[in-house]
């Protein structure tokens, strides 16, 4: 990926998912989404029976591929970075949604549902970005 604007642009919109990821993943883990959703709570015990610990690790793990994402193939412009960050454009719209989607259905606050509405954001903005913008010949 050459250094040109839409390419700079490409990069920061994606720098904003990760810091909104790392955002999301601690409201959920001070709001301990694990004891909410069946499917983190179950996720968490295989990581350690405590599942706070649990969760955590999951967490990290998570934001540490986003970031390791951006720094590596992203800022390097490797030839998988357009397909990263569809994937991550992806899944965060999907990760924001379903937390709004549990927020309207719990009738008020479910863990995640503040940072939601900024990784739908990012996540559409990324998206449109990529489609506008090509991936350059390697």
């Amino acid at each position: 990926m050459s250094d040109s604007k839409p390419h700079k642009i490409l990069k920061n919109s994606f720098l904003f998912i990760v810091i909104f990821q790392a955002l999301h993943s601690l409201e959920e883990f001070c709001f301990k989404l694990w004891v909410q959703l069946p499917p983190a709570r179950f996720l968490s015990s295989l990581i350690s029976d405590d599942l706070s610990v649990g969760f955590a690790v999951l967490n990290l793990c998570i934001v540490a591929f986003a970031v390791w994402s951006y720094l590596v193939p992203i800022r390097r412009g490797s030839s998988c970075a357009f397909p990263l960050m569809w994937f991550w454009a992806c899944l965060e719209f999907l990760n924001g949604s379903g937390h709004l989607w549990f927020g309207l259905s719990a009738g008020g606050y479910f863990p995640g549902v503040l940072t939601a509405p900024f990784l739908i954001a990012t996540s559409t903005y990324l998206a449109f970005q990529l489609s506008t913008n090509r991936q350059p010949a390697q």
